[in-house]
Formats: C-alpha cells, structure tokens, sequence
C-alpha cells in the first residue's frame, strides 16, 4: 500500500483508507461488532492505517469497535473522527459551541479508549459555522490541552471548505469522485497551498460508480439510497452525490464502455487518486471481504491522458449541469 504525506500533520498515511459508516452494518440493520472485527482486522493486514470514523456511527459503536481494535495495533493506525452531528436538532449555529465540541471530544476519547485524538473533523454543520472564529479558537486550544492533536473540518459545499481554509485547519473531508468534480477548481490548489490534507469521501457515489446497480435494483426501506434522493432526510449530495439516479445509471453505461470493464469500483478510486490534492480516500466496508476489492485500486496502473479526458467529457454531458453548481 503506497502512503501518502497528511498534510500539515507530517504523518504518512495509507492512500486507501476506510470510512466507517456502516462498519459491520448494512444500511438500517443492528450493528455486528463480530463482523466489524473482521473488517478491522482485514484493514490492518491489507495495510491500511487510516480510518475515517464520527462518534455518531453506529450509535457510537464504530468508535467503540475501533478503540477495542486499536488497542491490540498501537502506532498503527491514524484515525479521523467526526464531531457535532449529536447537536440536538435543530442543530443552529448557536448550539456549535467551543464547551459542547469539547464534550464530544470527551466521548470520543472514552470510545476510542486514547488519551488523545489524531484528527477531529467538524461533521458538517451549518454554514455560519465554518467562518467562526470562537469555534477554531476553541479547537486550537483542545491542541494546547493535548486533546487532538489537529483539526479540520467535513464539508457539503465547497464554499465551506473555503471558508475554514482561513483558519489553522489541517484537513478537509469532501466528497469527490467521478460525478463530483468541481473540488479540484479551487479547493484542492488553495488546500495545497496551506499543506491541508483531504480526504476523498463518498468515493462511489453511494455505489452508483462500482457499476452494479441497474433501474431493477431496490434498497431497503431504511437504506438512505430509497428515502433520502431528493435530500428529504439530510443533504442531498450525500445520497448517489446528488447525482438523479436513472440519469446516473446512464453515466455509468457511458464509462463501462469507456473503460471496457463492468467492474467499475477499482478503477472510480484510482481515477481519485490520481489527483495528488488528495491525501487518502475512504471507501467503506460493511462486511468482511470488501476491503481486498478496495485495494485493488492502488494495483492498478495510472490511467491514461485519454481515460481522464473521457471522465471528464461523460461528467460534462450527463452530470454537470444538475450537480455542478449545488455544492
């Protein structure tokens, strides 16, 4: 597994990560801690040692599992966590304040079973949030009190990103992927002018980009890829990357002719990986077995001059013009 520098930290990190969503849990069901083992354990050998979790996934399970994991792999593994989404709602600016991110911290330490946090990300909250300054001054002084050792900040559109840029943050999570291209218009060259690392997620466009969903396909009734389409429960960018989901199947024909292959999911996070913005990205596993397909990625060769020029001309044809401008 290649590694690639975590911005600012100065911490060498796998360039394949895992997102822990649905750690050992498919979308609605009970968490499975055995089965979350399993994929731990498949992580470490497979070489991973960056995971992307948030204190509130799995009902804070994900965290618990982790810390129980990482306790037999100490030195191993860099984890980024997420914090604020445990907001009661309404979650308004108001309610993101210093003393309750702090709290959350608490938690995830206790989960995490760490006396300090590698990386805390802010999970994506309201707008006003990511050009206050009370908020990164109460985060650097969690730095001074040996809490985290970094922070940074989870983003929906890229004018937040933007926003936190002008504080001392040291990454920044967004979603990218071959339906979601405008972070590198602007994000990635000014993130890497600070040195702030980023994080590729929703890499498969809620696994619309592996390229085995088809119009027959179904989801469960709690699975957010059947409620959540038109943003009815949260954002809509986090469901397919906002992308209309007959209209992404037709994307996904045009690159399986592209690439001549049906296997689309290896070579969606090598096309990611290809930009040299991003730090890591972090497709998930919600059972053991996945993480080998997610690493077949970095075996691949580099795509070619013309693989990218067709990425991106299928994304201007049938993508672009409903997404582009939304986030």
């Amino acid at each position: 597994m290649e590694k690639r520098r975590f911005g600012k930290s100065g911490r060498m990190v796998s360039e394949i990560g895992l997102g822990t969503w649905q750690l050992g849990t498919t979308w609605g069901d009970p968490f499975n801690h055995d089965e979350a083992m399993k994929i731990l354990e498949e992580t470490y050998e497979s070489g991973i040692t960056l995971i992307d979790t948030a204190d509130i996934y799995n009902k804070g399970n994900s965290e618990k599992a982790i810390g129980e994991f990482i306790a037999k792999h100490p030195d191993h593994f860099y984890i980024v966590t997420k914090c604020g989404k445990g907001i009661e709602e309404p979650a308004t600016p108001e309610k993101h304040t210093p003393e309750v991110m702090e709290k959350f911290v608490d938690g995830s330490l206790k989960r995490l079973g760490v006396e300090r946090l590698d990386m805390v990300l802010l999970h994506c909250p309201p707008a006003p949030v990511y050009k206050d300054e009370r908020m990164f001054d109460g985060l650097e002084k969690l730095v001074k009190k040996g809490k985290i050792a970094g922070y940074g900040v989870s983003i929906e559109r890229i004018v937040d990103g933007m926003n936190a840029l002008q504080f001392n943050i040291s990454a920044i999570e967004v979603i990218y992927n071959m339906f979601r291209i405008k972070p590198e218009e602007e994000l990635f060259p000014e993130a890497k002018k600070k040195d702030v690392a980023i994080l590729a997620r929703v890499p498969l466009a809620s696994g619309l980009l592996t390229g085995k969903y088809d119009k027959n396909t179904t989801f469960g009734a709690k699975d957010h890829r059947t409620f959540n389409r038109n943003g009815e429960s949260f954002d809509k960018g986090e469901t397919f990357s906002g992308v209309d989901y007959d209209l992404g199947l037709t994307a996904v024909d045009e690159l399986k002719k592209l690439f001549g292959t049906d296997d689309l999911a290896p070579l969606a996070l090598r096309w990611i990986l290809m930009n040299d913005a991003v730090s890591t990205v972090i497709p998930g596993a919600s059972k053991a077995g996945q993480i080998s397909a997610n690493i077949r990625a970095a075996e691949l060769p580099p795509l070619t001059d013309g693989q990218m020029a067709g990425v991106r001309a299928i994304y201007d044809k049938y993508i672009r013009a409903s997404v582009h401008p939304n986030w």
